[in-house]
């Protein structure tokens, strides 16, 4: 077939990070329809401003850094012409929504196997490689990468027009490349197309570089290259993969097997070279390995270097292999890549445990986490979303996927779900597919269809349940035993179907930890019975070796021998562990909690949270308090109710409690039944948490000498809570609703939130705060809105200090009803209260604040406060502080003891923190 045709003619200017580009494209019309306009991808372009899809992923994804930038560090295409054959201008345009895409309109329309010449000249700005790892680095070297113009993919009669979202899954049309590409003759370049000669030209050196059906490219300019190159028998494989302490012979003996091994499973590489930089890595590392700092590292040096050099090596591999559409059947990439992977460590590596060497220290010996084999790590990565509700099916598009389904969960799940496939079908049956498909990518552009055609063509079994289910749903599978009974040589027992699925599933039967017997059953209806020779088992085991991708395997098991067949001893573990199926896990940790009034507060907190979460929840947190010299803490216990369809996503059933001081010699009791409705959008990636929370809140207080609790010791409270918001790094809208009902008062109250980071990195945050008394029979201050201070009557906010009124602890601001800074009075309202909250930053993270509000109280005519200062935002909503300036109370900076009038946002929650810098993966 032939391909589309590159040649380009590239000059670099270093000092500004430039590529001047000449460029003629040849495109031959490959199809059956009669095409009146050309797609060209121009993915560089989406690097030139802050509106385009690739800037709005970044602000989606929590990302500061591309909004922030200079408009040097950015890139683009720009001055772009382009003509025709006859040197006639070709009209062409961009829309706003995918500036990435050019549309360029024929003269004359182009009948199939006509072909069309286009002469471009642009110039390239590449960007920093700041925000994607690709670009230019402050050391000057160049990493490019979709740095030219070329042909979109042609498929279904339209050109696949896909932007640019910093996810290596451009959709180009194959061509045929012929490049000069002229850089200062002291820089070095590597790339992965063949260099067929040099010229040296006065300061620069020319690279004529060529190669045949290329849909990908890379091309590296360094000040001088710390590439190196390794010959094996079918092609040269250049890398850069970082390794300090491996010499040339050892790289050569892991290169050489994974190249071998790679064109053994896969089929044969189809170009002379295959660049494996650290870059590529960097971008998608082994999840795993590159999150443990390196004196902490329990894994070799040989076997690290292998592990990184194998993912990059396949990952390259098949994107510059596979003719396939990398966003939408990106599942196919992940499920070869990760099944090679797979089977890569068992054949070299079958003994290698999750932790490396320390598994073999006997302090870990009772973590589930350190028995673990190396490749059972994956099902617990994809579980670890499912338990949360937000797994997606493998067939989403790749844009659609969350960033830790994009990068972690849907990867691995892909590679277990092929290899299950393959396990069910046996006879190598999977690898022969992947080997034929692999090769059918050589002579055409594919789909998904062909491969799913392929693997079919290849069994007499019914897989459509793969394709169906596994491939394009996001339905759990999840088996349990109901009934079994047995005789001395026969085991009979039904199959609950928890999901209505009918995915076969295998049985094992073991005696004596030894496998006796494994059956597939294949479950065409669900509650299926059937009996099977015993052959002496004493246990039977679902899935017993986790082919399935299951969803629960605490449920598979079931003993043949004993009372209680399915009782699970209890085990007691510190601190976290991965989930155990066998046990009963208990985890216990060290705590150490602290406010004013209890002291610091050791204490020891008993739960069964293990890294995936479970249907019931239990968490227990006793204390004891150093000042008050007795016990305090809290617990609680949830039930958790996923709900796999519609926008009611989950609902929680939640009972919680707690026993501290309130004052130097006062405690409360809080208890509080709840529950809790959460929804979602559709769009996974939608970063809307939308809920309804229905409590009563049931408060005992003893009486305190020094803060006086009057009729308000001990009351209950009915709240019901709205709230939805929506945050990104560019904007942030939020909104909430709560309603109170007690024996003496009622209350409703409104809140609105914005918060918008303007083109010139300025940033204005707005809170507008309603409240207003249904009834009121309280005779003091303590339910009433507060101006500055709540009073926290419901016991929700963490005050390090709760009743101080004066001295270092009553500065610390917790943002809540009237939401002022400066201490003015009226501080309370007892009848309704109008506030609003605003701040626009000069410079960074100082800004200027702002707050002005109406306030009234029984038997007195309303009243307007105002305050107004300068807030350091060091980390929004947890590191802040507030300086007042002017207020009702006049010049504040000026009066006495204004040291006493800073507020303070401290945030020492360990949990509230990690959701700070978790929130870019969920």
């Amino acid at each position: 077939m032939a391909q589309h045709q590159s040649k380009m003619m590239v000059e670099l200017d270093a000092a500004s990070q430039t590529l001047r580009i000449q460029q003629e494209i040849t495109f031959i019309n490959q199809t059956n329809d009669t095409l009146s306009s050309l797609v060209l991808n121009d993915w560089n372009t989406a690097y030139s401003n802050k509106n385009t899809p690739l800037a709005n992923r970044f602000s989606d994804e929590f990302y500061r850094g591309f909004h922030l930038a200079t408009e040097a560090e950015r890139g683009g295409t720009s001055n772009l012409t382009i003509l025709n054959v006859d040197k006639l201008f070709l009209s062409w345009s961009r829309i706003i929504e995918n500036p990435d895409l050019i549309t360029v309109d024929l003269r004359d329309k182009l009948a199939p196997n006509q072909s069309v010449s286009l002469f471009l000249t642009y110039f390239s700005k590449i960007p920093s490689d700041q925000f994607t790892k690709y670009g230019y680095a402050a050391n000057g070297n160049l990493h490019l990468k979709n740095w030219y113009i070329t042909p979109a993919r042609y498929e279904d009669h339209d050109f696949v027009r896909y932007s640019n979202s910093n996810l290596d899954d451009i959709a180009n049309s194959s061509c045929d490349f012929n490049i000069q590409f002229k850089i200062p003759k002291e820089a070095a370049l590597t790339t992965d197309l063949v260099i067929t000669h040099q010229m040296e030209e006065k300061n620069q050196m020319s690279y004529f570089l060529e190669d045949e059906n290329r849909t990908d490219f890379s091309i590296v300019i360094q000040s001088k290259s710390n590439f190196k190159s390794y010959h094996n028998d079918h092609n040269e494989v250049i890398t850069d993969i970082n390794t300090t302490k491996l010499d040339d012979i050892q790289k050569i003996i892991i290169i050489n097997r994974i190249a071998n091994f790679a064109n053994e499973f896969i089929g044969l590489y189809p170009h002379q070279k295959i660049l494996v930089s650290q870059t590529n890595y960097d971008r998608n590392p082994f999840y795993g390995l590159n999150q443990l700092p390196q004196f902490l590292n329990p894994f070799e040096d040989d076997f690290l270097f292998e592990i990184k050099f194998l993912k990059t090596y396949l990952e390259t591999y098949l994107k510059t292999s596979l003719q396939l559409d990398p966003r939408k059947n990106n599942w196919i990439y992940d499920a070869i890549q990760m099944d090679a992977m797979i089977r890569y460590i068992e054949l070299y590596h079958a003994n290698s445990t999750m932790l490396g060497k320390a598994s073999d220290f006997k302090i870990l010996k009772s973590y589930n986490v350190a028995n673990l084999k190396f490749n059972e790590q994956y099902s617990y990565f994809y579980m670890l979303m499912a338990r949360k509700n937000l797994d997606q099916a493998l067939g989403s598009p790749k844009t659609d996927l969350i960033k830790f389904n994009e990068q972690i969960a849907s990867k691995y799940r892909a590679g277990l779900s092929i290899r299950f496939l393959d396990n069910y079908l046996q006879n190598g049956i999977v690898k022969k597919s992947i080997r034929e498909f692999y090769n059918l990518n050589k002579a055409k552009q594919t789909t998904d269809k062909d491969f799913e055609t392929i693997l079919k063509s290849n069994t007499t079994k019914n897989i459509d349940w793969f394709f169906t289910t596994i491939v394009h749903s996001r339905e759990l599978i999840d088996y349990k035993f109901a009934k079994v009974s047995k005789t001395k040589d026969s085991i009979t027992f039904s199959i609950k179907n928890k999901t209505d699925l009918p995915i076969p599933i295998p049985i094992y039967g073991l005696k004596k930890k030894e496998i006796v017997f494994k059956d597939w059953l294949d479950l065409k209806e669900c509650d299926s019975t059937f009996t099977i020779p015993r052959k002496e088992a004493d246990k039977i085991i679902l899935n017993y070796n986790n082919e399935v991708p299951e969803y629960n395997l605490r449920n598979n098991w079931n003993k043949l021998e004993g009372f209680f067949p399915n009782n699970r001893p209890i085990k007691f573990v510190l601190m976290k562990d991965l989930e155990d199926p066998y046990y009963n896990q208990i985890l216990y940790v060290p705590t150490l909690t602290y406010n004013l009034y209890d002291g610091l507060s050791p204490g020891l907190r008993l739960h069964n949270k293990t890294i995936l979460d479970k249907p019931f929840i239990f968490d227990l947190a006793p204390s004891y308090s150093t000042k008050s010299k007795n016990l305090s803490g809290g617990g609680g216990f949830i039930i958790n109710d996923n709900r796999r369809t519609g926008t009611l996503y989950s609902v929680r059933y939640l009972l919680s409690g707690s026993y501290f001081h309130y004052a130097p010699d006062a405690s409360y009791t809080k208890i509080t039944p709840a529950i809790e409705f959460r929804f979602r959008k559709p769009d996974f990636r939608d970063n809307t948490k939308e809920g309804i929370l229905l409590r009563q809140v049931i408060v005992t207080r003893d009486q305190s000498k020094i803060v006086p609790t009057d009729l308000e010791a001990n009351y209950s409270v009915f709240n019901t809570r709205y709230y939805i918001s929506k945050t990104e790094i560019t904007k942030h809208i939020s909104s909430n609703g709560d309603i109170q009902l007690a024996s003496k008062f009622g209350k409703i109250a409104a809140e609105f939130e914005y918060r918008k980071l303007f083109e010139n990195n300025r940033q204005v945050n707005l809170r507008l705060y309603l409240g207003a008394f249904l009834y009121n029979k309280t005779k003091s201050n303590y339910f009433s809105f507060a101006l500055d201070r709540p009073t926290d009557y419901l016991f929700d906010y963490n005050f390090y200090g709760r009743s101080e009124s004066s001295g270092f602890f009553s500065q610390q601001y917790i943002q809540a009803e009237g939401g002022f800074k400066s201490k003015l009075q009226p501080a309370f309202a007892n009848q309704w209260m109008g506030t609003v909250n605003g701040s626009f930053n000069i410079w960074r993270w100082i800004e200027i604040y702002g707050d002005f509000g109406v306030l009234k109280n029984r038997n007195n005519t309303a009243q307007f406060v105002y305050d107004n200062g300068i807030r350091l935002n060091l980390v929004t909503d947890y590191f802040e502080m507030y300086l007042p300036f002017y207020s009702n109370n006049g010049f504040e900076i000026n009066q006495k003891n204004y040291h006493e009038k800073i507020r303070f946002v401290i945030t020492l929650s360990p949990k509230t923190l990690i959701n700070l810098f978790n929130r870019k993966w969920f």
